[in-house]
């Protein structure tokens, strides 16, 4: 019998994606819940602390994106492989390797924006909306960095061994404990938006002593060598995915944070607005995380057993299933946008013109849900180059072509809110068309090497 006789129906690969997926997206659920009632929190505490966190928001994205979905990415690409190849060994050496990397890239937090966040937020919204985010990302950073990266990263070791379930309920009771502890912290007890950075750090720091004492007891299928010898090698297997997926984060939110500082010069009420515009379509990140999980580990055991087609064939299915989910979220925001808006924003200045923002950037989610869907795949193929290319077309679109629209051709807002919606979309289009032969193949061997 082929390889090709003995693959499975796209129905089968559907089942074990979802097998996968059911853990990470109920996990992704809670994330949004707990997410849309940190947004509602925030906008109870005045037009100038709203203004304040949507400054801060794009950070907070990128925090959440590295350690869970880029780097973590990265971890669940290289300990899948390993054990896809056969090689548990070489997985108890790589969770090492992967706490090293989580605490070095939380001090890449910490310094910029716990330490020196008055001049970076300043920068960016202005001195008022700096004034009021500056406490809240000191606390969120300060003390929440390291616990976020921990956890999330632990997370991933599991997700690597295909303890999907297993990771996602111990992250559950973070998103679980937080809306509640970030509201006593914020309003009985009069902390503001510092409660919720604090609330933040204190879910996460129980989260990854439990996730550690987990990962610890052999629960991904081995017991990570906390005594192993360091090796480049091992950090560059784990980085050559990571790493870029990290960069591709942080052009994602780059877009955010131009886009952001652009409309700082009509006002706070516009800066808050965009603020509960893109904590919406971000929040299709955790929707997408949740296929996108599964699609790294199914992609990178495929590609550890040498099946390239498998991995393309299951990219594709899952990169559906993504689509039509983000795209039924989109829909309903876009034809429902006021009604979205008003439940974030209590000024109605505020809600307004966020719901400009929804009817135009709300039809992109579905392309969105594609994108980082095949994102995810590509990490376990290890297959990035595609994916960086696409987030920096998307950045050059949005801001870019916000200019375009905007300023040059007289839209306005309205402009730079269409541009937003047209880059999120080519993203989407772009990181789907790397996923053929022609790119998702083996790597060609040296000109006069010998075959492997």
């Amino acid at each position: 019998m082929s390889a090709a006789a003995g693959r499975p129906p796209a129905r089968e690969l559907a089942r074990r994606i979802l097998a996968l997926a059911a853990p990470t997206t109920l996990l992704s659920a809670l994330q949004v819940v707990a997410l849309l009632i940190e947004t509602w929190l925030a906008a109870r505490q005045g037009r100038a602390a709203l203004a304040g966190w949507a400054v801060v928001l794009p950070f907070a994205l990128l925090l959440g994106q590295m350690s869970a979905g880029a780097m973590g990415g990265g971890v669940v690409s290289a300990i899948a492989r390993a054990l896809g190849g056969g090689k548990p060994e070489e997985a108890s050496r790589l969770a090492l390797h992967a706490i090293l990397i989580a605490l070095l890239f939380a001090v890449g937090f910490i310094i910029p924006l716990a330490v020196f966040g008055r001049p970076v937020l300043t920068l960016i919204g202005g001195p008022e909306a700096a004034a009021a985010g500056v406490p809240y990302a000191a606390w969120l950073f300060g003390a929440g960095a390291v616990p976020a990266w921990l956890a999330n990263t632990l997370a991933s070791v599991l997700r690597g061994g295909g303890r999907h379930g297993l990771a996602a309920r111990v992250l559950n009771l973070c998103w679980l404990a937080y809306p509640a502890v970030g509201w006593v912290l914020a309003e009985p007890l009069g902390m503001g938006l510092s409660g919720l950075g604090l609330g933040f750090a204190l879910c996460f720091w129980a989260g990854a002593a439990a996730m550690l004492a987990v990962v610890l007891s052999g629960a991904a299928g081995f017991r990570p060598d906390l005594r192993a010898r360091l090796e480049w090698g091992l950090f560059r297997r784990i980085l050559a995915v990571g790493a870029v997926a990290c960069a591709l984060a942080a052009v994602s939110n780059l877009a955010t944070i131009l886009v952001t500082a652009r409309l700082a010069q009509h006002g706070p009420a516009v800066v808050a607005a965009y603020g509960v515009s893109a904590r919406l379509e971000f929040m299709m990140v955790p929707l997408a995380f949740g296929v996108g999980s599964a699609l790294t580990a199914l992609v990178g055991r495929a590609v550890g057993q040498g099946d390239w087609e498998m991995a393309r064939r299951t990219a594709w299915v899952g990169g559906a299933m993504a689509f039509v989910v983000c795209s039924v979220v989109g829909l309903a925001v876009a034809f429902f946008p006021l009604g979205f808006a008003r439940l974030f924003a209590s000024d109605e200045e505020v809600a307004q013109i966020a719901a400009t923002a929804l009817v135009l950037i709300g039809p992109a989610f579905g392309g969105f849900g594609l994108g980082m869907a095949m994102y995810f795949g590509a990490m376990g193929a290890g297959r990035m180059g595609w994916p960086v290319a696409a987030g920096l077309s998307r950045l050059g679109i949005a801001v870019g072509g916000g200019w375009l629209f905007a300023d040059v051709l007289g839209f306005g807002m309205e402009g730079q809110f269409f541009a937003v919606a047209l880059g999120i979309t080519v993203y989407g289009l772009f990181t789907a068309s790397a996923v053929r032969p022609g790119v998702w193949r083996p790597a060609q061997p040296p000109v006069g090497a010998a075959p492997a």
